[in-house]
């Protein structure tokens, strides 16, 4: 990845440094956030984990602080190499954690691995074939699998991309969007079986999406469940409008004004 912006809030005490693969007008990227003074966040059981697709052919998430350690990290997985077995080792030589080893999935051929980055998320290595998107998932898990795809439908616009159940271990995924697996980022929502809550701690913030119409975008996620945590405005020292909701399952997600997003880009 490559630093693509940082800011400071010094008013609300907070700083962010934004990461990804190409320019945050085009692609889907990961927002380290550092709030003064706090040394450390509990990530919880309910956030899973965020996805890279590891190419075979040729390869708020809160933090403790944005250090050079931290911003090295996401440095550290540019993914321009051959297959998930020599990103592991090359993140492996840099002293990354991995957690799993490379290997298919459960249930599947897909070879995957984890790895966890200096405070504690975890990201999951897929290989695939070449993608726009190699930052291409967010995995939440949810009570009630039916009911999240429901809301995401109806208040968030998203589309079922696909849907797999896996009973040998006990667990089922639904990967949401708003175009193809291959080519965008999606939000893969996973329901173990039996399972209906889960401590989401404080480290995971939520998941922002673009709008052309911030108060229009609030009434239909409010008429389809959502609630309301943040009402339709100018975010304090940016002026940027956004709106903030959770979902049934208790996740946050933030819209955000399409223009005045670019415009904060171009500042």
């Amino acid at each position: 990845m490559k630093l693509l912006r940082r800011r400071d809030i010094p008013e609300e005490r907070y700083t962010n440094a934004f990461l990804g693969y190409g320019p945050e007008d085009s692609h889907f990227v990961v927002e380290l956030t550092y709030n003064y003074g706090v040394e450390s966040y509990d990530i919880g059981s309910g956030f899973g984990h965020f996805g890279i697709a590891v190419e075979d052919l040729r390869s708020t998430n809160r933090v403790s602080s944005i250090s050079s350690s931290s911003i090295a990290f996401f440095y550290m997985n540019e993914l321009r190499i051959l297959q998930v077995e020599k990103t592991v080792e090359l993140i492996k030589a840099k002293g990354g954690t991995v957690t799993r080893e490379p290997g298919p999935v459960k249930g599947g051929k897909s070879v995957i691995a984890f790895i966890e980055d200096p405070d504690g998320y975890k990201f999951e290595l897929i290989e695939r074939g070449p993608t726009p998107e190699p930052l291409c998932q967010v995995m939440l898990r949810v009570g009630d699998l039916d009911r999240a795809i429901s809301f995401y439908e109806k208040a968030f616009g998203m589309e079922l991309l696909r849907r797999k159940d896996n009973p040998q271990y006990k667990y089922t995924i639904a990967m949401m969007g708003y175009g193809p697996e291959d080519k965008h980022a999606v939000l893969e929502l996973t329901y173990n079986y039996g399972v209906k809550e889960y401590d989401k701690g404080n480290a995971y913030a939520q998941i922002a999406i673009g709008t052309d119409d911030v108060y229009k975008t609030a009434e239909v996620v409010r008429q389809n469940g959502g609630q309301i945590t943040r009402e339709p405005g100018p975010l304090p020292g940016i002026s940027t409008k956004i709106t903030a909701c959770t979902d049934p399952d208790g996740w946050k997600s933030v819209f955000v004004d399409n223009l005045d997003f670019l415009k904060e880009l171009e500042e």
